[in-house]
């Protein structure tokens, strides 16, 4: 299936000193970073072996517990569901991370491994002294993204997409990330809204042996994916809505990653409005649909201040740019709508 993939566009020589975010940003085009976390200890580690790797996570974790996906090895690394989709194949446990580290150094060589994955761990939880050697320095840049730590064995996190921007760092094993844009979403057959194996729907299709009679238009979707290894020190720049499907290639895994959003910290995320959305308009007719989709043509998905051109400007209220106060008048507003 990967063979049918593109490549992803690829920028050589980077390093977090010279980071083109802008340029990144600006072309909302996914890119392989290679190098960028090249000079990192952590990577140095894990290229002396996955023990030296684990010693080096050990070193810096401070004793916080930690939660984590664990699946039999039937499993075989897929966090999913079972097969009426209506829960998980994994359970999720609390313990520490070196208890965690113990039991994938235990597995190394076993072909057929229970599932381990720690999961967007915040770095500064657990490991803050980790930072030191093993940073793309964002806050320097100006960008809130504080850094997250994924753990694990050969883990496969099924196709999803996140809201924010995301560069993801390949600090211990091989990765394989195969992404498709947007408006393949409904050629990817997402799953559940609740429960998901990692806060966000994924595909229902299983990326090693595709269902196409199951699953048609996923040839559709193919027919879009752009594909690539990365390698221990590699990044990926992961544009806000594409979908990507990760799969961890090697016995000890590790990444590091950072998301960032493009609105300000008071503009909340879409998916409240999503799940409202569904609530008050998906089942009403078809006609009075339609005609909803206008209105949101109107005031959300056009220019965003066309609808309040023909107004006074102290007239426009909410239909000009959003605030913090703006954003709190609206919050207090809505949840009092909801409470009635």
């Amino acid at each position: 299936m990967f063979d049918q993939a593109a490549p992803i566009r690829t920028m050589e020589g980077c390093s977090a000193d010279a980071l083109p975010l802008a340029e990144l940003l600006e072309g909302g085009t996914p890119t392989v970073l290679r190098g960028l976390a090249r000079d990192w200890s952590l990577v140095a580690a894990g290229r002396e072996s996955p023990h030296a790797a684990m010693e080096h996570l050990r070193a810096h974790y401070n004793g916080r517990p930690v939660q984590y996906n664990w699946g039999a090895p039937e499993t075989a690394g897929r966090p999913f569901y079972v097969e009426d989709r209506t829960a998980l194949n994994c359970e999720v446990r609390r313990g520490g991370l070196d208890q965690v580290l113990d039991e994938l150094a235990a597995y190394l060589d076993d072909p057929r491994p229970p599932t381990y994955y720690v999961a967007s761990l915040l770095v500064d939880y657990c490991m803050p002294t980790l930072r030191a050697g093993n940073d793309l320095g964002f806050a320097a840049k100006g960008v809130q993204a504080p850094p997250a730590i994924w753990i694990g064995n050969r883990v496969t996190a099924s196709c999803h997409y996140d809201a924010p921007n995301n560069i993801a760092c390949c600090a211990v094993g091989r990765r394989r990330f195969t992404l498709f844009p947007p408006e393949q979403i409904a050629n990817l057959y997402p799953g559940p809204l609740e429960p998901t194996p990692g806060g966000q729907a994924v595909t229902m299709v299983d990326f090693r042996d595709p269902d196409l009679e199951r699953y048609p238009r996923f040839r559709e979707a193919l027919a879009t994916a752009q594909s690539a290894v990365l390698e221990p020190g590699d990044a990926i720049f992961i544009p806000s809505m594409w979908w990507h499907h990760v799969q961890g290639l090697d016995p000890f895994t590790v990444l590091v990653n950072y998301w960032w959003g493009s609105m300000p910290d008071w503009i909340p995320t879409p998916m409240h409005a999503l799940y409202h959305a569904m609530w008050t308009i998906r089942d009403r007719p078809e006609r009075e649909k339609q005609a909803w989709r206008e209105v949101f043509e109107y005031y959300v998905f056009g220019p965003a201040g066309q609808a309040g051109t023909h107004l006074p400007e102290a007239a426009r209220n909410i239909l000009g740019p959003f605030d913090e106060m703006a954003a709190r008048r609206m919050r207090a507003m809505l949840i009092g709508k909801l409470n009635r």
